[in-house]
């Protein structure tokens, strides 16, 4: 429940966790999740603020900082499956017209990137729920399933399952259009 801090005479002090604190410095992740899962950007507020209305109630329950971003990894993630299977979307708004929250593009080929992430909102919600964990997010195998509540076996075969659906998907693209 508290970070330690130290005093002016290098006492390791305990500090409650300040949620103003933790709020700027997990929105974006918390955002960009919701925001590439759902493809949505209202939609991804309004995971991003229950998200954070959660937290605010449990974080007593917490007890460091790393522990308060995988407690909203595994939250953020499960609202994000809930709120697809609700409402069974396909987003109108693309992440083309969004810009990015969290990081930098790190790839020259934006042609590439779109594609890339049009098929990755093509794929089953916990598949794509699995492969932004890990590739987004860089979280392992382990973590993803811990916040998922999945054996970790299943998050494997989920992210070997869905990244050889994005290689068959990109090559057809790719092939498509040097021979057409």
């Amino acid at each position: 429940m508290a970070v330690m801090g130290t005093t002016w005479t290098g006492e390791a002090v305990a500090q409650p966790l300040r949620f103003p604190e933790l709020l700027r410095s997990n929105q974006s992740m918390v955002f960009s999740v919701a925001l590439r899962f759902l493809r949505d950007r209202a939609a991804a507020e309004e995971i991003a603020q229950d998200v954070f209305l959660e937290l605010h109630r449990h974080l007593h329950e917490l007890d460091s900082e790393a522990h308060v971003t995988n407690w909203l990894r595994k939250v953020t993630g499960r609202r994000c499956i809930d709120a697809a299977r609700r409402r069974k979307l396909r987003m109108a708004v693309t992440l083309d017209d969004a810009p990015e929250p969290a990081a930098a593009p790190t790839n020259a080929d934006p042609l590439r990137d779109r594609r890339l992430r049009q098929l990755v909102a093509s794929l089953p919600e916990r598949a794509r729920m699995v492969v932004i964990l890990r590739y987004q997010e860089e979280m392992m195998p382990e973590e993803i399933a811990e916040a998922l509540d999945l054996p970790v076996r299943t998050v494997k075969s989920q992210l070997t399952r869905a990244l050889a659906v994005l290689r068959t998907k990109f090559s057809r693209l790719s092939g498509g259009e040097r021979h057409g």
